[in-house]
């Protein structure tokens, strides 16, 4: 989150929380981070630079001020607080520690003065300047009842509680400009100032004054306990124990007088301070982006006391920096391939070390002196003595992968002894190694059993069963490791069966091939037809790609592809018979034509070869309720009116689509009916229950109807509100509420005469009428 921030503003200031990050920008945005940089929240306070962001201890609650004189204060759940705009840049704001409690509503700002604001009971701002007149304020940290603040001249610390000021610490370096080279302040706890100004640093400690000394002398007092100077000037200070983090901005002087001064990387340095003077404990010149740009000014120090975490910020760069442990320590070392120093550290340090075991480090030693070879050479006697030991610390593992097997090699019984190792604890090293170690190394037997016997403790284990495929395929027992892959439906097993031109051994696990991927099943029988016996009836995907690469390959089988289609493949269907040029079941090629014929249109043909060809009667009733046709129902009634089992078929469907009068009184007298009656009953049933749905219907339509026309009656009669008007006119006003003087309507050439409303005329090219005239 934050190198996309960066690409298009810079960072200008932040502030830590334990929970959270705040970051302010250059063009006036707030963003809110959690520790690994990642966006939250965003607020738009302003167009220009926000110069202090201020939270207090529950992170509830933040202060904002900005380079456009805006001062916010606010609630990260709720925006009630404290907004108000000045006439002048603000550079600083400060919260109260507590003031998320309703009783701790205090905060400090200003520019020339500052002040502080305080919420009392009836809920409004009182204000309270501190201090006035010794220029601008450019700094202000806030820690339990003091605030401490930076002007032009000093230091300041003031007690909240006692409202007193306690102290005043002059600056030294009075020919630094303070908007250049701005005052660090830094709270170490409740009562410890750390002040960082130019070059100089000093440590200030608030005291209890002896109430036989106060006479009329604030309550307490400050010691400075340390000051000294330095070789750069401070852009930022945090605690550190009994020590101080510091962040230095470098320059240096260039060699010809017409150069600028040179800007260097700055620098992060811990010093253990003294009363006055300090001992360096280490030193960190930092790769910021575009430091040769930055000025002292530029560069921020913030801290996580929690984590003891601390934060470099810059205009286009933020580090984030931690406490080096000895485990970092040895990591150094060791990417330094400084393994004798990383081997002493470990050794001398061993107590401290979390996340590295001292053997490790021996062995790691030890291994790249065999890596190497400068001390086993190819003696393999002195290499085997070498993993016995290894063995005896048990670190098998370890040396796995330093093992010789090219030209020198150990006896196999070595790299078996590996593998068993390997195989107790950790399958996946044990399938890694079976893969990079070359066959030959061990007796692939012993491993075989090894591993057979390990399978039967667990027999589903994926990864034991991929290694011993192939274990397997090495032996050469192909059979084995097909039935492994099958098994496992692993996407080797068709490598497998093309490798080792193992298509002869697959004739009985086709079915399996094909429930596994059916795709590159058909694809192998394809381009293996003369290696593969196939059992077509199986093999529907098999014969569809046969036939659409050569239709005349398979032809006998043509006949049991109409079925297969039919059941598996319906739009494939009509394109196989159009393109096949066999003879196929009579019934199938009829009606695959029937299709044919309707999807051309011609519905009468359709139906005479129903009734012609096929002789289905309830076939022909379907179709002829699917056309809706009157013409096809009169075709059907003449086609059958000979034919007395049609005639039933009819008098049993008929009745929902035709009068069954029209087919009664086409029947010849004395012709015999299979039925009759029960058809008969059927049509009278039909009958009583078409007249019960129109009665229904009836019902309900006329009851909608009275519903409809009570509510358009209410709707028409209802008052409808008139403002007044200023002068006596006749008022027209109509349903969709528009007003018109009447003598502005035009008149109306209908009698009685109809009006309507001009402006929804002209909308919806449709009348509206007068409801309400209007004298006065």
């Amino acid at each position: 989150g934050v190198s996309e921030i960066l690409q298009k503003d810079a960072a200008s200031c932040m502030t830590v929380h334990d929970k959270f990050l705040a970051l302010g920008t250059h063009f006036g945005k707030v963003f809110l981070l959690d520790v690994q940089g990642n966006v939250t929240q965003k607020f738009d306070i302003s167009t220009v630079k926000i110069n202090q962001i201020s939270l207090d201890d529950s992170g509830e609650h933040v202060g904002i001020c900005s380079e456009d004189g805006k001062v916010q204060v606010f609630g990260l759940y709720t925006r009630e607080g404290f907004h108000d705009n000045f006439d002048c840049p603000i550079k600083v704001v400060a919260l109260h520690p507590q003031f998320g409690r309703s009783s701790s509503k205090q905060f400090v700002t200003g520019r020339n003065k500052l002040q502080l604001y305080e919420r009392n009971w009836l809920n409004r701002w009182k204000t309270i300047t501190l201090h006035e007149g010794e220029g601008i304020i450019t700094n202000v940290k806030w820690r339990g009842s003091l605030v401490a603040w930076a002007n032009s001249l000093s230091v300041k610390i003031y007690d909240i509680n006692a409202k007193q000021r306690i102290t005043n610490v002059l600056r030294d370096n009075t020919s630094l400009r303070p908007d250049m080279y701005p005052c660090s302040l830094c709270w170490k706890d409740n009562t410890t100032l750390i002040i960082g100004w130019g070059t100089s640093v000093k440590i200030c400690i608030v005291k209890e004054r002896d109430p036989t000394e106060m006479r009329d002398l604030p309550s307490r007092y400050v010691e400075i306990v340390s000051a000294f100077d330095t070789e750069f000037f401070i852009s930022g200070l945090a605690p550190l124990g009994d020590q101080i983090v510091i962040l230095y901005y470098v320059k240096e002087a260039s060699e010809h007088q017409d150069e600028k001064e040179l800007r260097s990387r700055p620098r992060l340095d811990i010093v253990q301070p003294l009363p006055e003077s300090y001992e360096e404990i280490s030193s960190d010149a930092l790769t910021v982006r575009n430091f040769q740009e930055n000025e002292c000014l530029d560069y921020r120090l913030e801290h996580s006391e929690g984590e003891s975490l601390f934060y470099i910020i810059s205009p286009k760069d933020i580090v984030v920096a931690k406490e080096r442990d000895q485990d970092d320590h040895i990591d150094w070392l060791l990417d330094k391939k400084k393994y004798e120093e990383a081997l002493m550290a470990a050794e001398i340090s061993h107590k401290n070390i979390k996340r590295h075991e001292v053997q490790v480090y021996i062995l790691i030693f030890q291994l790249i002196n065999m890596k190497c070879q400068k001390v086993l050479g190819k003696n393999m006697e002195l290499w085997e003595n070498e993993v016995y030991r290894f063995k005896t610390i048990g670190q098998l593992k370890a040396i796995s992968q330093y093992l010789p097997r090219g030209d020198l090699r150990l006896r196999p019984a070595i790299y078996e002894m590996i593998l068993h190792e390997f195989l107790k604890s950790d399958f996946e090293g044990f399938a890694t190694l079976i893969r990079e170690w070359p066959g030959d190394l061990y007796n692939n037997m012993t491993i075989v059993q090894a591993v057979s016997d390990r399978l039967k403790k667990d027999q589903n284990n994926r990864t034991l069963l991929t290694t011993l495929a192939e274990l397997y395929t090495y032996d050469q027992r192909y059979d084995k490791a097909l039935e492994i892959y099958l098994r496992l439906r692993h996407k080797d097993v068709y490598q497998l069966i093309h490798k080792h031109n193992l298509f002869s051994s697959i004739e009985d696990k086709i079915v399996l091939l094909m429930e596994f991927d059916k795709e590159k099943a058909v694809d192998m029988l394809l381009d293996n037809e003369d290696k593969i016996s196939v059992s077509i009836t199986h093999f529907f995907s098999y014969l569809h790609k046969l036939f659409k690469r050569d239709p005349h390959k398979g032809h006998k089988y043509h006949e049991m592809l109409i079925s297969l289609y039919a059941e598996y493949d319906r739009p494939n269907l009509l394109p196989f018979l159009r393109d096949s040029t066999h003879f196929f079941n009579a019934y199938h090629v009829v009606e695959m034509y029937f299709f044919f014929v309707c999807r051309m249109g011609n519905s009468r043909r359709a139906l005479q070869m129903i009734m012609e060809e096929l002789y289905d009667v309830d076939k022909a009733i379907e179709f002829a309720k699917e056309q809706d046709d009157a013409e096809l129902w009169e075709d059907l009634i003449s086609y059958s009116i000979d034919k007395p089992p049609f005639i039933t078929g009819l008098l049993n469907n008929i009745g929902t689509h035709v009068d069954p009068i029209l087919l009664i009184h086409r029947i010849k007298e004395g012709m015999e009916i299979p039925n009759l009656r029960d058809s008969l009953v059927k049509i009278l049933h039909d009958y009583n229950l078409q007249i019960l749905l129109r009665e229904g219907c009836k019902k309900i339509l006329v009851a909608d109807s009275l519903s409809l026309l009570k509510k358009m009656h209410r709707t028409q009669t209802r008052g409808v509100r008139v403002d007044d008007t200023a002068k006596s006119y006749n008022i027209v006003v109509f349903h969709c509420r528009h007003m018109f003087h009447k003598e502005c309507l035009s008149s109306s050439s209908t009698i009685p005469p109809v009006q309507f409303c001009n402006i929804c005329s002209a909308k919806r090219r449709g009348p509206g009428s007068g409801i309400v005239e209007i004298k006065k």
